[in-house]
C-alpha cells in the first residue's frame, strides 16, 4: 500500500531542513541533483499508479475509495521532500532543506566550516517518535506481506493496466482483455497477495454479499428513492461506456463484475420500491 506522510512529519521535515541551511550560511549550497531526480521519479511513478487505480474505481459505490486515492495523490504532490526534489532538479535551492550535500566554509563561522549534516539523519533526530508511528502504521497496513511482495503487488497493478491498454489498442474487447492468459495469471496472483495482506477479506466479501441477498423489505426512504434514480442513471451510463469505449458485446456486459454489482443493488432497491 502506498505510504503518504502526514502534515506533522512534513512540518518537522521543513524545520529540520531549515536548520541545515543555517549551518551552511556564508557559502553556496551544494545540491544532490541525482538523488533529487531519483526521488522525483519514484514519487511520480506512485502518483501514476494511484491515478490509474482511481480511474478504475467507477460508480457511486466507489466514490469514497476514489476520493481517498485523490487525497493520496494530493498529499504526495504537496509533500515537502517531493517539492524540494522538483526545485533541485530545476537548479533551484530546496525550500525545505532536502537534497543538500553541504556548504562552502565560512572562516568566521566554525559551525559552517563543517559539511552540512545528512538530511535524513537530521530528520530522524527531529521526528524519531513520528517516524516510529509511521513505521508501525505501514507495517499494519501491509499486513502479512514482505517488502518484496508489497512491491510485487504494486507492480502487478501497473502491469495489468499496461497489458489491457495494449490489448485494447490491438482491438480486443473488454471481455477478451479479461480472458487474456497473462491478465488472468496476474489477477490470480493479485488475489493471493491481497488475501495474505488482509487475511479473511475474501470471506468477508462473501458474507457481505450474502447479507445483501437477504435484504430489507422496508419501504424506501426519501434518500434511498433519490439513490434509486441516481443508480438507474449510472447503470445506463456505465453500459454505454462499456459499449462505446471498451467495445463490450451484450454477452460480455452480462459477466462484467462492476455492472453485476450495480445491477444487483439496483434490483434490490427496485424490489423494495414496488
Amino acid at each position: 500500500m502506498t505510504e503518504v506522510k502526514g502534515m506533522t512529519v512534513a512540518l518537522a521535515q521543513a524545520e529540520a531542513g531549515m536548520k541545515l541551511f543555517k549551518t551552511a550560511e556564508g557559502g553556496p549550497v551544494e545540491l544532490d541533483v541525482p538523488a533529487a531526480e531519483l526521488y522525483k521519479t519514484e514519487v511520480e511513478q506512485r502518483i501514476f499508479v494511484l491515478e490509474a487505480e482511481a480511474a478504475l474505481l467507477t460508480g457511486k459505490e466507489n466514490k469514497t475509495a476514489r476520493s481517498a486515492k485523490g487525497k493520496d495523490v494530493s498529499e504526495l504532490k504537496g509533500e515537502a521532500r517531493y517539492v524540494d526534489a522538483c526545485k533541485v532538479v530545476k537548479g533551484l535551492e530546496p525550500k525545505h532543506g532536502h537534497f543538500v550535500k553541504g556548504g562552502l566554509a565560512n572562516k568566521d563561522n566554525k559551525q559552517a566550516s563543517q559539511p552540512t549534516a545528512n538530511v535524513e539523519e537530521a530528520l530522524a533526530a527531529a521526528v524519531p517518535e513520528k517516524k516510529k508511528e509511521v513505521a508501525k502504521k505501514t507495517k499494519k497496513e501491509e499486513g502479512g506481506l514482505t517488502a518484496a511482495e508489497t512491491q510485487e503487488l504494486e507492480k502487478l497493478k501497473q502491469d495489468i493496466i499496461d497489458r489491457k491498454t495494449q490489448l485494447k489498442a490491438e482491438g480486443l474487447s473488454g471481455g477478451q482483455q479479461n480472458k487474456d492468459p497473462q491478465v488472468v495469471e496476474w489477477v490470480n496472483r493479485m488475489a493471493v497477495l491481497k488475501e495474505k495482506q488482509d487475511p479473511g477479506s475474501a470471506e468477508d466479501k462473501k458474507g457481505k454479499e450474502a447479507s445483501k441477498k437477504k435484504g430489507s423489505k422496508a419501504p424506501l426512504s426519501k434518500e434511498e428513492q433519490k439513490d434509486l434514480g441516481q443508480l438507474e442513471l449510472e447503470v445506463e451510463q456505465y453500459k454505454h461506456k462499456l459499449k462505446t469505449e471498451f467495445g463490450y458485446t451484450k454477452k460480455e456486459m452480462l459477466i462484467d463484475p462492476d455492472l453485476q454489482e450495480m445491477e444487483a443493488k439496483l434490483t434490490k432497491l427496485q424490489g423494495r420500491a414496488s
